[in-house]
């Protein structure tokens, strides 16, 4: 298992790591087999959407923003409820196949590290599990 950091510079923030993600593969030597991505963290997430224009990661952003507000009637005392059900609704973990030691993603899709409670660092959680046949 390896561990990609992440920093945020904002409260809530989805960080395109696609990049650091493949590397890790190539890093591996696995050719085919599947790549799992794991967040250990309850105000943070996982998730693959459209990366090729950035504006899209920004109107999630401010989607989620505007669903699940800052200031809500919450009882956690810790002020960032709505970054707990942001995390519970986007997830800590995604998978995605390998082949060719490259990752199975659609032309548009990249993965990104969801923050909800930032600006902090990180971890994402990878790990590069060869085909058993």
């Amino acid at each position: 298992m390896q561990t990609l950091t992440v920093k945020t510079d904002r409260r809530t923030q989805l960080v395109d790591v696609t990049t650091q993600v493949q590397k890790l593969v190539a890093a591996s030597g696995v050719e085919n087999g599947i790549c799992y991505l794991y967040v250990p963290h309850t105000t943070a997430a996982i998730t693959i959407n459209e990366h090729a224009d950035p504006d899209v990661a920004r109107d999630v952003e401010g989607a989620l923003d505007r669903l699940i507000p800052k200031n809500g009637p919450y009882r956690h005392s810790e002020g960032n409820s709505d970054s707990h059900v942001k995390a519970v609704l986007v997830g800590a973990s995604q998978s995605v196949f390998v082949q060719g030691g490259k990752l199975v993603l659609g032309r548009w899709q990249g993965i990104f590290f969801c923050e909800f409670d930032g600006p902090r660092e990180r971890r994402l959680e990878v790990k590069v599990v060869p085909d058993q046949a």
